[in-house]
């Protein structure tokens, strides 16, 4: 049956929406309670100039991404200290000067890539290696959980009570900049490194929502985002139009639902 179902050409991107719809949104309600979600969106622009070089060495762009969205992140971190009340300005001028030397490392390095599946994604294209990629994102999330999971709760609730109580917050928030950048960059042939932030936020929200626990939020999170997916790749079937989009368009959809608190 399962050989069946995966000899179907829908059923691989099908199953590779789903995946990132259920990882995506568990990811997100984790730094929304952390208030990292800006710096989340930076590094899924971040990644594309070491998705570029990495190309141009002939190395696994994904290898690339991770660690371009990680140097992204920290050189926001330095430059955000001591500078109160204007981070948001500062991470949005990183974000926009990684993305465009992506862009144009592109011609500089005289390379072919399709820059629209990247930034938009390519679901049709997902092969067995994406998969692989999200079962491995999925795996460091949940050593992430398991090994700081009180931490992660306590961060989230109280970062100054947890800096004061001797947590090592910069550590910890390297760690979770490190699982967002891979979970960033698996996601990138579902819906790409511009649309990545839509499942990463609206689903999450929902799950929030009255959540009596961070775990319950997660795993709300993940219901709503394999929902948004599912729906996402059935119209993109049914009107022959692109899934990532699409989902990115739910997402907006679904924030006029959103009860308020």
């Amino acid at each position: 049956m399962i050989e069946a179902f995966l000899s179907n050409w829908w059923a691989s991107p099908l199953l590779m929406a789903l995946l990132v719809g259920m990882l995506c949104p568990a990811t997100g309600a984790v730094l929304i309670t952390h208030r990292r979600l800006l710096q989340a969106n930076l590094i899924s622009h971040a990644v594309v100039p070491g998705l570029v070089l990495a190309l141009s060495l002939k190395v696994d762009p994904a290898l690339g991404g991770v660690l371009s969205g990680l140097i992204g992140a920290l050189v926001a971190e330095k430059l955000t200290l001591n500078r109160n009340g204007e981070n948001e300005a500062v991470i949005n001028t990183v974000l926009a000067g990684t993305l465009g030397l992506g862009v144009l490392l592109i011609p500089l390095l005289n390379i072919r890539i399709d820059l629209e599946s990247i930034l938009f994604g390519d679901l049709l294209a997902a092969g067995s290696s994406d998969l692989i990629r999200v079962l491995l994102a999925a795996i460091a999330l949940l050593l992430l959980l398991k090994t700081s999971y009180q931490k992660l709760v306590f961060l989230g609730l109280d970062p100054e009570g947890a800096a004061a109580s001797g947590l090592k917050v910069s550590s910890l928030r390297l760690a979770l900049g490190f699982v967002t950048a891979i979970v960033v960059v698996s996601s990138m042939s579902a819906v790409g490194v511009v649309l990545v932030i839509g499942l990463l936020s609206a689903p999450a929200l929902f799950g929030l929502n009255q959540a009596p626990s961070l775990k319950s939020a997660m795993i709300r999170s993940a219901g709503v985002g394999i929902l948004f997916s599912f729906v996402g790749c059935s119209l993109s079937v049914a009107f022959n139009l692109s899934p990532g989009p699409l989902i990115g368009v739910l997402c907006l959809t679904s924030l006029t639902f959103l009860k308020k608190k």
